[in-house]
């Protein structure tokens, strides 16, 4: 029987785990020559390539030295930590890979307290030791501490460490030795990575910790075998994690080597396969012994901690950019995501409406992308945080908040970030005259606190969050300072028109852009909002007025991205999203309706 090795690769964001798992694919020898090879082949989605961040857990397989090691790449974003803490109950053991330059970060501390609770012994991935600025001793030092901090046993904290640059391709045991290869990384994973517990003869236990959807197949499961062995074609039970069975099929077996995923007939203890056959299969669930069923513990799934409305696009310029535009059409996409990404909720609040819940913004705004790209029209609410309510007392998300900024800007982020309610805890000198800042930080606080962060900084700040816990409601935080530029008529914006406005604020248009009543054109100045007419032009005549016919000068208009305009809009405030636009624009369109609403 094959011997085999189940691994998760963890970081923080952008640490290089993705690129780590391109050099051991590579390097294994699992593809032949003659196979062309892109940067960050694990990232398949548009969006990954995009963003050079991972969304989804994903798996691969390599074969070194005649053992089969399964490694899963999960994403650094804590926004996708419900990813992460279900593939770790799946392996044997992690890769922790730590920057060598930035060192321990907020999803480093969430991802290995994770790990140290499931027990597994992490090997510890120095990365990027060709950087200028790195320092792997130091980064050493921080690891050891942030394990003792989270309460590591003995056993945990005898970590193996390996020093890398998995761009480069090597890995090395110490700093002094010649660097060749990513071999030394591949011995320590078959000597400190025990071969999965559990035994041939048992009867069948599998568990699903993710899952795919096929058009032809349906719902895929990928499961991990605890137990005994299973054949395609062979009848099975489906447990639920709310104990209800489900006899079944296993219609297809998939197996993954490399980028590959091929048909199976047989799955044996240990293997990490695909299956099909089952409509309701979720995450959690086991799939077992008909004769003899021993279901696994379900697993816990962390709750969302933040909300948007979707909502059919109702604007003035409905369904002429867009191909999909019915709430029909809306919900049956919303419910098809539902199907395969359980850290997000759904639900129906009326015609068109719906709610959608999630981890956070990235979470959201990725969604909202994705439709967008798809041909969806439709508008999006201002996030808000999902407050509950235990034993009388309302609790709200907190975050935890580390900001890495040039030492002459902490003062001013300091002060922004004290009106938001957030507590310091640490501040340290990181070298090259950045001092790093830590916070804990009502969720609430965060929203729209990136754009005001950037220009504090003048662009040269980092900021990365990860979720603490729910925490007693912190009162009412501070929230946007200047009101709204808003069009008081429809049309086309003229160039005449937008050179007299900008003086009253930062444009979000061009000229020759399509307005309507009610559309936000820009930010106001000063704390109020502003109707203005951007569609005026000029009055022609044949007399030249020396001076006033110079050429009219534009100021480059904010650039509203996704994410930036969701976190500028206020409560009376949606966002149009279509396929070629982004427009924000009041809730309530007519302006006498509107000023009757505010009183």
């Amino acid at each position: 029987m094959q011997e085999i090795r189940n691994i998760a690769v963890i970081a923080h964001v952008d640490h290089g785990k993705t690129t780590l798992v391109d050099g051991l694919l590579t390097q294994s020898g699992t593809f032949s020559d003659r196979d062309k090879l892109d940067e960050r082949m694990m990232d398949s989605n548009v969006l990954e390539r995009e963003r050079g961040i991972t969304i989804l857990s994903k798996n691969t397989a390599i074969h070194y030295k005649g053992v089969k090691i399964n490694i899963i790449d999960t994403p650094g974003h804590a926004d996708f930590g419900g990813e992460v803490e279900r593939v770790l109950k799946m392996v044997d053991g992690v890769l922790l890979l730590v920057d060598a330059q930035e060192g321990v970060m907020p999803q480093t501390k969430f991802v290995v307290k994770k790990a140290l609770s499931f027990g597994l012994c992490p090997i510890v991935v120095v990365n990027k030791i060709d950087k200028p600025a790195a320092q792997p001793d130091r980064v050493v030092d921080e690891v050891f501490d942030l394990f003792v901090a989270m309460g590591a046993s003995d056993a945990q904290l005898d970590f193996p460490v390996i020093y890398a640059a998995a761009r480069e391709g090597y890995a090395i045991r110490d700093l002094h030795e010649e660097k060749k290869n990513l071999e030394p990384l591949f011995e320590t994973i078959l000597s400190h990575v025990h071969a999965p517990s559990g035994a041939l003869e048992d009867p069948l236990q599998m568990q699903v910790f993710t899952l795919d959807y096929d058009n032809y197949v349906g719902k895929i499961g990928i499961v991990r075998v605890f137990n005994g062995r299973v054949r395609k074609g062979e009848s099975v039970l489906l447990v639920k994690s709310d104990g209800s069975k489900e006899s079944g099929k296993i219609t297809k077996l998939i197996g993954f080597l490399g980028l590959a995923r091929m048909e199976i007939e047989e799955a044996r203890v240990g293997d990490i396969v695909a299956v099909a056959g089952f409509n309701a299969v979720d995450v959690g669930d086991s799939v077992v012994d008909p004769n003899n069923p021993q279901p696994l513990d379900p697993m816990h799934l962390e709750e969302p901690t933040m909300s948007v409305y979707f909502s059919i696009n109702d604007s003035p310029l409905a369904g002429t950019e867009g191909k999909h535009v019915t709430a029909n059409k809306l919900k049956d996409r919303l419910l098809k995501e539902m199907q395969t990404n359980i850290a997000m909720q759904c639900e129906e609040m009326g015609e068109g409406k719906f709610k959608v819940s999630g981890r956070g913004e990235l979470q959201i705004t990725i969604l909202a992308e994705n439709l967008r790209r798809e041909g969806f029209e439709f508008s999006i609410s201002r996030p808000e945080v999902i407050v509950k309510v235990e034993n009388g007392v309302r609790l709200e998300p907190f975050e935890h908040l580390v900001i890495d900024a040039p030492q002459d800007f902490g003062g001013v982020v300091i002060e922004r970030l004290g009106k938001r309610k957030a507590e310091m805890k640490a501040m340290n000198p990181i070298g090259d005259g950045y001092t790093r800042l830590e916070f804990e930080i009502p969720a609430r606080g965060l929203i729209g606190y990136r754009g005001e962060f950037l220009s504090d900084t003048k662009g040269e700040g980092v900021m990365n969050h990860s979720f603490l816990e729910f925490r007693p409601f912190s009162g009412s935080v501070e929230a946007r300072k200047n009101g709204a530029l808003v069009s008081m008529e429809n049309g086309q914006a003229s160039a005449f028109s937008l050179f007299n406005i900008q003086e009253r604020g930062a444009l979000f248009i061009t000229p020759q852009t399509k307005v309507y009543v009610g559309m936000v054109i820009g930010e106001h100045s000063r704390d109020n909002d502003l109707e203005v007419n951007p569609i005026k032009t000029k009055h022609l005549t044949n007399m030249r007025a020396s001076g006033s016919d110079d050429a009219i000068k534009l100021t480059p208009p904010k650039n509203m991205a996704l994410e930036r305009a969701l976190e500028w809009i206020e409560e009376d405030e949606i966002l149009e999203v279509t396929p070629l636009s982004l427009r924000i624009r009041k809730k309530v369109l007519d302006p006498t309706a509107r000023r009757r609403a505010k009183k």
